[in-house]
């Protein structure tokens, strides 16, 4: 009939219901879902494990030749020229970093450029690392042949001690792994963490046998930023000392309780000498407030910690903030080397130095 509203064409769902059938469901995803996630999850799990095994293989495999590798880089006056081609350039260019940010100066060179001129930079002085995978990359053996007529020593990081470049090698770092954690065995991954492992491990044990310690080494080349922060700033930068309140340890409690309101909840106790005896803070005394209803006249040092935690002239902000998380306070009294009273650091103004 003209003008008269049709009904659109029931689905073959619809039809089963009215058959009194079951209505039929698109099938779901959730399920192909939770198999790809899981199946995601098994396969980065097997790559750390592959990758984490290597490593440790290669902690066994450590002995006298990278000795050998650390005494060469030692003896060279100049510096660390780093090569690689690939891959192994990029791990290559991430050891001349951690080198150069730990005492050893050090620059990366790409192969090719460098047999193009960049190898203007080299001196005698100087000693080569090159990381090749197979150690018989052309662009490094036509390097190697360069610096040893240069009278550069060679520390030589490879996946393969049967190499071309292992003959020219002045020491030797054998990163082989026994397989990729690639699943065809041909991109680059337990390979090139093994080889960038095994820089680090050179790096840091060059920094011990140079003898820096932390604060040495990174207030000179780390100055700026946080981490230089925590390693040069020391608690009398940060502590309050001028007009501090302290208190006799013949005192009453009553005498503490405006001195803990105005230095936010610490305050020393000191003997005749100013030297530090105690400490008392607001939870000392609000314990002793719950227990002791007549507490205006009871002698501080009833109340005080004895022996307490101290922060000495000198030592680092960052190592007296470690000291109030692990124990748990707020405030160290700073004292010189006789135990003398020079101030107090609190752990807001750490936090606000910025060590934490």
């Amino acid at each position: 009939m003209p003008g008269a509203m049709t009904s659109p064409p029931k689905t073959r769902a619809a039809e089963r219901a009215d058959a009194g059938g079951t209505p039929a469901r698109s099938p779901s995803r959730s399920g192909k879902d939770a198999d790809a996630a899981a199946s995601a999850i098994a396969e980065a799990a097997r790559v750390l494990r592959a990758e984490g095994g290597a490593l440790l293989h290669l902690a066994d495999r450590i002995d006298h030749t990278f000795v050998r590798a650390v005494d060469t880089v030692l003896a060279a006056s100049g510096r660390v020229i780093v090569s690689g081609i690939g891959k192994s350039g990029i791990v290559g260019r991430k050891i001349a970093a951690t080198l150069t940010s730990t005492g050893t100066p050090a620059f990366f060179v790409h192969p090719v450029e460098g047999l193009h001129g960049d190898l203007g930079i080299v001196s005698r002085e100087d000693v080569a690392i090159l990381v090749s995978k197979s150690g018989d990359t052309e662009e490094l053996v036509e390097l190697a042949g360069y610096l040893l007529r240069y009278g550069v020593p060679i520390v030589l990081m490879t996946g393969n001690p049967r190499s071309q470049l292992v003959r020219h090698a002045t020491a030797l770092l054998d990163c082989s792994v026994a397989e990729e954690a690639c699943p065809v065995d041909l991109a680059p991954t337990t390979s090139t963490t093994a080889a960038m492992a095994m820089g680090d491990a050179l790096a840091i044990v060059l920094l011990r046998r140079r003898g820096f310690e932390p604060a040495d080494l990174f207030a000179r080349l780390h100055p700026g930023g946080a981490l230089g922060r925590r390693l040069t700033l020391l608690v009398e930068d940060v502590m309050v000392g001028e007009g501090y309140p302290s208190l006799l340890e013949d005192a009453l409690v009553r005498d503490c309780i405006v001195p803990l309101a105005r230095m936010r909840g610490t305050v020393p106790i000191v003997d005749g000498q100013d030297r530090v005896v105690g400490v008392v803070t607001a939870g000392d005394l609000t314990r002793l407030m719950e227990r002791e209803p007549d507490f205006l006249h009871i002698p501080i040092r009833a109340i005080m910690s004895p022996e307490p935690r101290l922060a000495r002239l000198g030592t680092l902000a960052s190592a007296s903030a470690r000291e109030m998380e692990q124990h748990g306070v707020m405030a160290l009294p700073v004292v010189d080397g006789k135990d003398r009273l020079r101030g107090v650091v609190h752990l807001h103004d750490l936090m606000r130095s910025g060590v934490l």
